[in-house]
């Protein structure tokens, strides 16, 4: 086997990719399993995924703080029911020392290749510190991780500062100057409010009105923390609580009709947080509830009624040293862009290669497909965590998340217990699993809604969420089939020849 760097690679059982929310997760219950023979290999020059790339004013969770955190670290000392990204990023480190699994992280180990070796039944990693060899890989990179800058044409030629909100440059003195913020998501929600009473003068160039839904965030008071720490069962009634509101909201959203409650609601309070009707026209969606991502916000309405505060619905012509140019001609005049545009989906597929060395975002290219959000025909020893249909419009990913784990878990000690070098998911377990996912997809809010997002596929089909409740999605993993793989054999390993007579997955 050959290494890029000249040197023999270093080996490891198991390569963990990424070390945010995912990636630590998962190296905690191996550690708890008593798996401990692996690396994490992180990018970065610290911990915390996306918690530590978005500092933007105002970032913080969407789903309350109980809920998204790990079932086996409960935090009592949550300061708001939506808590902001320091202490979400604290907890991240927190849990981790706890757990002991930082010293097995890789830093500066960005993966740049993979490719799957079918004689020897392992994959080689090429990163940016070297190739690393091992057996499994399990991904845990991110769906949402890469900012994507808009492809809008001048935008290289602005003269003045340019940052996107997932790498916010906190050195940029906003007070005073003329901001142009484009995108109007969830991370522009929070953090348009923050800076509005800074700007002098704030322009929100809007593609598409989202729908809001009511955050009603408080801080959680000392005597709640007391009786979390006294009472551990309280913190874990709250969050079932929070965990079956949430599932209330999935009921809704999967019907473009039962959707119709909550728009409603939200109707209302447009009307009430802003009065001017042109304004409340352009902040109107005409596309069903859930389509697109909800905002959860209480205060970004609000803030676009504020005199400095400008939204544009005119579509971006050309940027300009100095102005932003919409399709009518008009040049609006700014210091400072700042870009609210979005994530690359599914980066994780980029760098790997499997059995027939086709690269996983070439086969992706139209449509993911995985089973289980967790597993890649013709991807031996390979998982992923959040990845295709394991999104969620309504709770806390890390649900699906510790859901994953666990289904690893079992995996890697099934393999043990065979002494089997490698497992493949079988391609017609995935299809089967694929073709009823479409249906059960079929005519919800995400895929016939009557919206553009990045939930949908080129072909109108969604391979980013999950069509039913959390718990269906637990339930679907609660239990390792070995009959949904192909198991490989030892004698596999030593032989040449045998590997070219395997049955190559197609795309």
């Amino acid at each position: 086997m050959s290494s890029t760097t000249g040197h023999s690679p270093r080996r490891v059982r198991i390569a963990i990719i990424g070390a945010g929310f995912s990636g630590l997760g998962m190296a905690i219950r191996l550690q708890q399993a008593g798996i401990g023979d692996f690396e994490i290999l992180e990018r970065a020059a610290d911990i915390g995924g996306t918690w530590r790339d978005n500092s933007y004013p105002g970032c913080a969770v969407d789903v309350q703080s109980h809920l998204y955190s790990f079932s086996f670290a409960p935090n009592p000392e949550w300061s708001h029911t939506y808590s902001p990204q320091p202490e979400i990023w604290d907890y991240i480190k927190r849990v981790s020392a706890e757990h002991d699994v930082l010293r097995h992280v890789r830093f500066g180990h960005e993966v740049i290749g993979g490719e799957w070796n079918e004689t020897t039944q392992r994959w080689l990693l090429h990163t940016a510190a070297g190739d690393v060899e091992a057996q499994f890989v399990i991904s845990g990179m991110g769906p949402l991780s890469n900012p994507i800058p808009p492809d809008i044409s001048g935008l290289d030629t602005f003269a003045g500062h340019t940052f996107h909100s997932a790498r916010w440059d906190h050195d940029h003195d906003l007070t005073g100057k003329r901001v142009a913020v484009i995108g109007t998501g969830s991370s522009a929600a929070q953090f348009v409010p923050e800076i509005q009473p800074k700007v002098g003068k704030l322009l929100v160039f809007q593609r598409t009105p989202g729908w809001t839904f009511p955050r009603n965030n408080r801080r959680i008071s000392a005597v709640e923390h007391a009786l979390y720490r006294r009472f551990p069962v309280l913190q874990r009634l709250v969050r079932a609580r929070q965990y079956l509101y949430r599932e209330a909201i999935a009921f809704l959203l999967q019907s473009p009709k039962r959707v119709g409650v909550i728009e409603g609601v939200a109707r209302r309070r447009l009307r009430k947080q802003v009065a001017d009707p042109d304004l409340r026209a352009k902040l109107t969606p005409d596309y069903a509830m859930g389509c697109k991502r909800i905002i959860v916000t209480d205060d970004f309405h609000p803030a676009l009624t504020r005199p400095n505060v400008e939204v544009v619905t005119e579509s971006i012509r050309e940027i300009r040293p100095s102005a932003v140019v919409t399709a009518d001609g008009t040049e609006h005049e700014v210091d400072t862009l700042i870009l609210g545009t979005g994530f690359q989906v599914m980066p994780v597929a980029d760098p790997l290669r499997g059995r027939d060395g086709v690269p996983l975002a070439q086969r992706w290219s139209t449509r993911r497909e995985a089973y289980l959000g967790t597993t890649v025909a013709g991807y031996p020893n390979y998982f992923m965590l959040v990845g295709p249909n394991t999104a969620t419009g309504h709770t806390s990913v890390l649900l699906y998340l510790e859901s994953q784990i666990s289904y690893i878990v079992q995996a890697l000690r099934h393999l043990d217990r065979s002494g089997a070098p490698s497992l493949d998911v079988r391609p017609d377990v995935q299809d089967a699993f694929n073709r009823d996912l479409g249906e059960r997809l079929a005519g919800t809010v995400w895929t016939a809604g009557g919206c553009r997002s990045w939930y949908l596929d080129s072909d109108g089909g969604t391979s980013a969420l999950w069509p039913g409740y959390t718990w269906q999605f637990q339930k679907a993993l609660r239990r390792f089939e070995p009959a949904d793989y192909r198991l490989g054999t030892a004698s596999e390993v030593d032989t040449v020849d045998s590997a070219r007579d395997l049955d190559l997955v197609k795309g």
